[in-house]
């Protein structure tokens, strides 16, 4: 399907954050609403990561506006790295400008690695949305306890091989998650999915419908 990709510029709490919008041509009903976070801004995480393609690829499937973009000090991005702190303001401001945008339409909410966690402590208490999908969850690190109280539909999708989401901690984390809920694991070698991205693409084009 043709589309249309631009880079705009959102209006975030530490100055302008760099974005990518692809959405279809005007002719095409606008479907359902996707944001994408990013992985660890420390580790050269940015809205251009392979995997972060992949899910933007796999939305524009279903005829979503999809965007991406990088946290404050990233790219283009003003301000400093914040912990995962500053970067929760920063999801925020990406999704009410989603939401006034398309007002109306579904919003899910997607994250790779670091972004993911930003997503699930966001969007867990965020009103409007649909679904969040959790790719490469980091449960390794931090405390994942208040996912006991996320009624927000989650979908997480991790490789079988993840070093900083063994199986075994992320389905102790998983069964202590609130419902609804949906497990996805993918036969892959490491935490981007090596040898897997197709694989990955397909998980994730299932997640969105």
């Amino acid at each position: 399907m043709a589309h249309i990709i631009k880079t705009i510029f959102l209006s975030g709490p530490a100055g302008r954050l760099e974005s990518l919008l692809e959405k279809p041509h005007d002719s095409v009903r606008i479907e359902q609403v996707v944001v994408l976070c990013h992985p660890h801004p420390q580790h050269g995480g940015t809205m251009h990561n392979k995997v972060m393609y992949r899910l933007a690829r796999a939305a524009m499937k279903s005829r979503s506006a999809v965007l991406r973009f990088n946290f404050r000090g990233v790219g283009t991005s003003s301000g400093f790295y914040d912990e995962g702190q500053g970067e929760q303001d920063d999801l925020r401001a990406a999704l009410h400008h989603m939401q006034d945008q398309y007002p109306g339409v579904k919003l899910i909410v997607g994250g790779f690695s670091f972004g993911a966690r930003v997503a699930l402590r966001v969007c867990c208490s965020f009103p409007g949305i649909e679904k969040i999908i959790s790719v490469g969850t980091p449960v390794e690190h931090g405390n994942w306890s208040f996912l006991a109280q996320c009624y927000c539909p989650k979908h997480f999708i991790q490789s079988t091989q993840d070093e900083y989401g063994s199986r075994q901690v992320l389905e102790q984390v998983y069964y202590s998650a609130a419902k609804p809920k949906k497990l996805t694991w993918v036969l892959a070698n490491d935490h981007f999915f090596k040898d897997a991205l197709d694989d990955l693409e397909s998980s994730v084009c299932s997640a969105y419908t």
